[in-house]
């Protein structure tokens, strides 16, 4: 359901494309209702599409391009910028570097990373945070985290490679098929050619030294060959860049990944949880 708060949250480019869908639907002739029954939604979900009550998602924005676009792709260009507006702030930053990266390296030691997150996973790990969101923002927060995984396919593809505390693949979201589906599309994930997929075991403590005990990291090659490393921290994002707090990380994630179970260990521990049941 649109909500007025949205008209606040929403940005630039969703204003704009708000603009721009109206102006084109009135040189038209459309009234909401008719421009509603071309690409498949309600005259009211048109008008809160115009209001930002509820900006266009993706695939309204894909039928607004194909009716009302004329041939210049302008719908078509406002679907990146949309995307990244429905992230969270502190996220936004990264995720355009993100999109271009040469090599993508995660730590993660609580929750699968967003990459490798199946559709309800994401709709799980959201609805069950807090503070809680609108049913609405939560769909736009997995619309744009399942848009992620274009990464897998891009072309020219980007080196990614995870490593997953143990405990991450036992921590289930939602229900136990859902963990279980959660499980077997990562299985999936780790025998990408551009994917390296590793578990670092749930006893690493007791071998006398655990290189992750201070947290997630994400590292990013840029596709200008810049180093970058992103944290997040009780909703904070931390962007670093300076190259020698860069290199003191990057040393720290290289331990992590040396500590880890190999890529077809890792393989055959998270095919085994996937067929277990609770």
């Amino acid at each position: 359901m649109a909500s007025s708060g949205n008209k606040v949250e929403a940005g630039g480019t969703a204003h704009m494309v708000a603009a721009l869908a109206k102006a084109l639907r009135e040189q038209k002739g459309y009234t909401q209702e008719e421009l509603g029954k071309l690409i498949g939604y309600t005259a009211s979900a048109i008008s809160a599409m115009e209001t930002c009550a509820q900006p266009a998602s993706d695939k309204m924005l894909v039928k607004l391009e194909e009716v009302l676009g004329g041939g210049l792709g302008v719908f078509e260009k406002a679907r990146k910028w949309m995307l990244l507006e429905k992230y969270p702030a502190r996220f936004r930053g990264v995720a355009g570097l993100e999109r271009g990266a040469v090599t993508i390296s995660s730590y993660e030691s609580f929750v699968i990373d967003g990459i490798f997150q199946t559709e309800p996973y994401a709709q799980a790990l959201i609805r069950g945070g807090f503070p809680t969101v609108s049913d609405q923002k939560r769909d736009e927060l997995v619309e744009a985290r399942l848009a992620r995984r274009a990464l897998f396919d891009r072309d020219p593809a980007p080196m990614i490679e995870l490593i997953l505390e143990e405990t991450v693949l036992r921590r289930p979201f939602g229900d136990w098929d859902i963990m279980r589906g959660q499980l077997r599309s990562l299985a999936a994930d780790a025998q990408r050619e551009n994917v390296c997929l590793q578990v670092l075991p749930l006893d690493r403590g007791l071998r006398g030294s655990h290189a992750g005990a201070r947290g997630p990291m994400k590292l990013l090659v840029t596709e200008d060959h810049d180093h970058v490393v992103y944290m997040e921290i009780e909703d904070q994002g931390i962007l670093v860049s300076d190259p020698p707090e860069v290199a003191q990380l990057a040393h720290r994630y290289a331990k992590i990944r040396s500590q880890a179970l190999s890529p077809d260990d890792s393989l055959s521990l998270i095919e085994r949880l996937a067929g277990e049941e609770p």
